[in-house]
């Protein structure tokens, strides 16, 4: 077998079944990575959403029998909305992060990696693969750096020349021995925009995270948010493209490649007050098919709640009140009552007070003497 003429054919294919780009590298163990997930795991820098096992992350023997090379591929995703809707009183809006817009991306670079297995397996009949997209044991952009796909940036993103950072990465590790391309080198330089201008500090320093500040971990958590952590929010339901946005290589970066990521707006950017009281099926039906939906509608209409306090929406305070007294969740009863306070005015306090003399759980009540002071001190 041919196998230079094999990787060639395969780069032809790639480009037919839309892969915007691929790369090819060594099945050895990614030693440098390896170093720095401990060192996240010491500092305590890690979501928790990872593999739990380092070695499974960084050795492919480990998860895979025999590997000879590991193929990464990147599709380029959409950085600009058309026909965005406005946000304005009365119709608060709160934002998706760009990498959710369209369909779940894990289908998507599913589909082109399982179409990839099929076309080398029509060629070499004894190809073997495992197949990975972000969920997988190996960490995604480790493999790309090293196949050559682009650099790994200080917003521990990777940048490719041709589409910044604004790709999906996937990869597939098989026993077929492909020649490894080059590494690309560096090209962050002295930049530091996205260190500097992290909402949260959560980029420690250029190339790493501390997962548990990054608001884009934080959108997804369950619990009562921090309150350090509720004024950074803004208007953000899921992730968070901050660190992506201020970088250099992104400005003019904006492809519509693949109709299935193209973001309907009253998805990506929906109104904020009917998320409050949407139904577990109606959630489903409207948000199941986007990747911010994975963690279910708790942290969605959290972060709504913070978001409407943040635009200090007046309009929603009935809604809002009726969150505090009759959803069941204390997490949203809660955050419902120091948005109240957040927001203000007489309906508001009364409702405060009120509920203060009835709720039993105890963090509830904090949140309510909460949003108390915030109204006295008119915050």
């Amino acid at each position: 077998m041919d196998f230079d003429q094999l990787k060639k054919d395969i780069i032809d294919y790639s480009k037919q079944i839309g892969i915007d780009k691929i790369g090819f590298t060594t099945a050895n163990t990614f030693s440098e990575m390896k170093n720095r997930l401990i060192r996240q795991e010491m500092f305590g820098y890690q979501s928790g959403f990872e593999e739990k096992d380092i070695e499974k992350r960084v050795d492919p023997s480990l998860i895979f029998d025999g590997p000879k090379s590991i193929i990464s591929i990147a599709l380029a995703y959409p950085s600009r909305m058309k026909d965005a809707p406005q946000s304005k009183r009365g119709e608060r809006r709160g934002i998706f992060c760009r990498a959710s817009w369209g369909t779940d991306y894990h289908h998507v670079l599913r589909d082109r990696l399982k179409k990839l297995e099929e076309y080398i397996v029509s060629r070499v009949p004894e190809a073997r693969f495992k197949s990975m997209v972000d969920t997988g044991e190996l960490v995604d952009r480790a493999v790309a750096e090293r196949a050559g796909i682009g650099w790994s940036g200080k917003n521990c993103s990777i940048i490719t020349p041709e589409f910044g950072s604004y790709v999906y990465l996937g990869e597939m590790v098989t026993n077929l021995p492909f020649e490894p391309d080059e590494p690309m080198e560096d090209q962050c330089g002295t930049c530091n925009k996205c260190v500097d201008v992290c909402p949260t500090g959560a980029l420690v320093e250029g190339g790493q995270l501390d997962a548990q500040k990054c608001i884009a971990f934080l959108t997804q958590t369950k619990g009562f948010l921090a309150d350090e952590y509720r004024v950074k929010l803004g208007n953000r339901l899921y992730g968070c493209d901050t660190c992506q946005t201020v970088c250099p290589e992104n400005k003019g970066m904006d492809f519509h490649f693949h109709e299935e990521m193209e973001p309907d707006p009253e998805i990506a950017k929906p109104l904020l007050k009917p998320l409050l009281t949407i139904s577990n099926r109606e959630f489903k039906e409207k948000y199941g098919h986007v990747s911010g939906s994975w963690r279910g509608k708790k942290p969605i209409q959290r972060n709504a709640i913070i978001a409407l306090a943040h635009y200090k929406d007046d309009t929603a305070i009935e809604e809002l009140i009726h969150v505090m007294k009759k959803d069941v969740r204390p997490v949203m009863r809660g955050t419902s009552a120091w948005a109240l306070g957040k927001i203000g005015g007489d309906e508001a306090e009364e409702a405060l007070l009120r509920q203060k003399e009835i709720e039993k759980d105890e963090e509830v009540l904090a949140e309510i003497q909460k949003g108390i002071e915030l109204l006295a001190s008119d915050i």
